[in-house]
């Protein structure tokens, strides 16, 4: 079983307008609604990909029990959030059809009490016994410790659990020093982290901050992966048009199931390459074009060199 945490979970609205501009009135020509953050969003691809799932994290309010409604019909997660007084946040997702282009909305996240963080690490401790990876994924609610995901990362590691990190700032910053597995910012996460604009030499620099394995993203570039066995870079054929939103989770996604089958380097960044390329031809969130993916397996070009032994 794969742990995904998302401790600002969400309910992701998508709204597609014809072509989306600044002080006028907008059509919507589709709406749909998923249970989002990114932990659930790497939840929903892991459990595509044929993996056993648990999300935990929290959920409260009228949007939180339409959050856990539709989780309850995704295939293969098990849901394992834990009930807050505060009201999950809305996401809201607008796409310009006309350029693929999408603007987001964040809304904040509920108010989280030291009652209802102590409930969750009880939950989180008892879950990792049982884990074969966790993912930590996305911002962190008003209330929660900014050390949070350092404590989260050490918890796993006590229990020989390997561990991704996928947020940014000073949450990121702590987390690294507790030595995850692997970290996945995007390149301005990685260059807030570091002061270093030059991704190799940003990676760099955060593994000698902590992190064994750092692995950013780069936009239409792809990957970048500085690790203990090597470096790589891992690049679609080709850019698409569509939603990126998720896109970034999708590689989480292949990365973990990458490591808990135990595919060398390369493999693990083809398949989180040709997921998240996939995920922006998807038309939410944590879905991906399986036909895309599959034909991107064949198409994505590593280039780098392991570590000599």
């Amino acid at each position: 079983m794969i742990l995904t945490v998302t401790l600002n979970t969400a309910l992701d609205v998508t709204y597609h307008v014809r072509a989306l501009r600044p002080h006028t009135s907008h059509r919507v020509t589709e709406v749909t609604e998923r249970p989002g953050g990114k932990g659930l969003n790497v939840a929903r691809v892991l459990a595509a990909l044929g993996h056993e799932v648990t999300a935990t994290g929290f959920a409260g309010g009228a949007t939180g029990r339409s959050l856990k409604d539709q989780l309850a019909h995704s295939p293969g997660i098990v849901d394992a959030l834990i009930p807050v007084e505060g009201v999950t946040r809305r996401t809201v997702a607008v796409v310009d059809d006309s350029t693929g282009d999408a603007t987001q909305l964040n809304e904040p996240g509920p108010e989280i009490t030291p009652e209802d963080w102590s409930a969750f690490l009880t939950t989180y401790e008892e879950l990792v016994r049982s884990a074969s990876a966790v993912a930590l994924c996305g911002s962190l609610p008003p209330g929660v410790p900014v050390g949070a995901y350092a404590r989260l990362v050490r918890t796993a590691r006590t229990s020989g659990l390997p561990v991704l990190l996928d947020t940014s700032g000073e949450p990121l910053r702590r987390g690294v020093a507790a030595r995850p597995d692997i970290v996945k910012p995007n390149a301005d996460e990685l260059a807030e982290l570091t002061g270093s604009h030059e991704p190799l030499r940003a990676a760099q620099d955060a593994r000698r901050r902590g992190a064994h394995t750092v692995v950013a993203s780069l936009g239409a570039e792809g990957l970048l992966a500085v690790t203990a066995q090597g470096r790589w870079r891992a690049a679609p054929p080709r850019r698409v048009r569509g939603n990126p939103t998720g896109a970034g989770d999708a590689a989480v996604a292949g990365l973990l199931s990458g490591l808990v089958e135990h595919l060398p380097w390369p493999d693990r960044l083809t398949r989180a390459v040709a997921l998240s390329t996939a995920t922006v031809l998807a038309p939410v969130a944590g879905e991906f074009d399986r036909r895309t993916y599959e034909e991107l397996l064949e198409q994505v070009t590593v280039t780098g060199e392991a570590t000599a032994a």
